[in-house]
C-alpha cells in the first residue's frame, strides 16, 4: 500500500485492482496493467530503448506514470524520474543534465525541455499504448 498521495493499492478485490487514482477515481487492473505496460515496452524497444539505457519519464502521479514506469523496466531501460510539477527551470536543467535519449511525458515544461538536451525521441502516454478506458 502507498501512503498518500494519489496511490491505492486496493489488490484483492474481484477485478484485481492494482492502483486507485485518489484524485480522481480512475483505477487501473492488473489485466490493464500487464497490456499496457507490455505494449508500451515493446514500442520503447521499437523506438531504440535498450537495456541500461535511461529513460526520463515526467508525468503526473496516477496510474499512466506506473505503467510507464514497468514499461521502460520490460523494455531493458532505466527509469529517470522527474516530478511533473518541478519549476521549469530546475526541469530544464536536470533533462540537459541527464544526457537521456527518451522522454515519456505529458508535461509542457519538460516538452520545451527536451528540446534543449539531448533527447532525440518524446513519447506521449498515448504513443505508448493509447487511451485507455480508466482515463478521463
Amino acid at each position: 500500500m502507498w501512503a498518500g498521495g494519489p496511490f491505492l493499492n486496493v489488490g484483492g478485490m474481484d477485478e484485481r485492482i492494482v492502483m486507485v487514482d485518489s484524485g480522481t477515481g480512475r483505477t487501473l487492473t492488473e489485466e490493464e496493467l500487464d497490456e499496457r505496460s507490455a505494449t508500451a515496452g515493446v514500442r520503447l524497444r521499437r523506438k531504440g530503448v535498450r537495456r541500461g539505457d535511461g529513460v526520463l519519464v515526467c508525468l503526473p502521479a496516477g496510474p499512466d506514470l506506473l505503467v510507464a514506469f514497468v514499461a521502460v523496466i520490460a523494455a531493458g531501460g532505466v527509469i529517470w524520474s522527474l516530478p511533473a510539477d518541478l519549476e521549469a527551470g530546475a526541469l530544464r536543467e536536470r533533462v540537459r543534465q541527464s544526457c537521456a535519449r527518451v522522454m515519456i511525458s505529458n508535461v509542457r515544461p519538460a516538452l520545451d525541455a527536451a528540446d534543449e538536451s539531448c533527447v532525440r525521441v518524446v513519447l506521449g502516454i498515448e504513443d505508448l499504448y493509447g487511451p485507455g478506458p480508466y482515463r478521463a
